[in-house]
């Protein structure tokens, strides 16, 4: 039987992904989307085993400074990213009905565009998993604060029930600890985070945030904090 998170806590972030990688092999994977947390986890991951796998949930709608960090990264450790999309006649439907900019009309419509573009992507690659590595942190926001560094995850695929095991190794991590370990490894990261973006997602829905602000106040900025999730990270009912 897996240990559960409070056998955990006290562990470091590299004892608990090579625990991940022994334990789960080709099972286990980092979802990505190459913030500096997640470059954080792809060093650490090369360190450890070099053929990890680490996929990304490639919306359409990403900045190019995103798609240049996946490019360093690759470059530096030569590692194997696996990219999911959207499914196209889902997006194109999406589109023609609520237009290209149905984020903003509501939160309904927000979620429905996030819901396509990455949680529908996600599940297509969690459903050959065991187990899956994200890079959240509880300082990031009011919804991560009760994050463990391993939990179970409760999904539903094809009306069949299974528990997946989802690993955090960061999650008592604060910004400059995260921050100290890119400058001290020299390690690869979004040029977006040096123009005040802490939080990089979709260019539509991330801007810059002001002195003072919240980390996350960039993302989804015209909503309220609690409804600030695209649905990647919520437990299933």
């Amino acid at each position: 039987m897996i240990m559960l998170s409070k056998e955990f806590e006290e562990k470091k972030a590299e004892e608990i992904l090579k625990w991940a990688i022994e334990k789960f092999g080709k099972k286990v994977a980092l979802a990505s989307s190459f913030g500096a947390e997640d470059v954080v986890l792809i060093d650490m991951l090369m360190k450890i085993e070099p053929s990890a796998r680490i996929f990304t949930l490639d919306t359409g709608r990403l900045p190019q400074e995103t798609y240049d960090v996946m490019e360093k990264i690759m470059e530096k450790y030569g590692a194997k990213i696996e990219f999911l999309f959207p499914d196209k006649k889902a997006v194109e439907e999406m589109l023609e009905k609520y237009g290209p900019n149905l984020f903003y009309k509501s939160v309904e419509l927000r979620r429905l565009c996030c819901h396509i573009r990455k949680v529908e992507p996600l599940e297509r690659i969690l459903k050959t998993l065991d187990a899956w590595i994200t890079g959240l942190r509880r300082e990031q926001s009011i919804t991560r604060v009760r994050i463990e560094k391993v939990e179970e995850d409760e999904r539903t695929f094809d009306g069949i029930k299974r528990v997946l095991i989802k690993i955090n190794p960061l999650a008592d991590w604060t910004e400059k600890q995260v921050w100290d370990y890119i400058k001290k490894n020299n390690v690869p990261y979004n040029a977006l985070h040096d123009r005040n973006y802490p939080s990089i997602g979709c260019a539509p829905c991330t801007r810059a945030i002001k002195p003072g602000e919240d980390i996350r106040a960039g993302r989804w900025w015209w909503e309220v904090p609690e409804k600030k999730e695209c649905g990647l990270h919520i437990k299933q009912k």
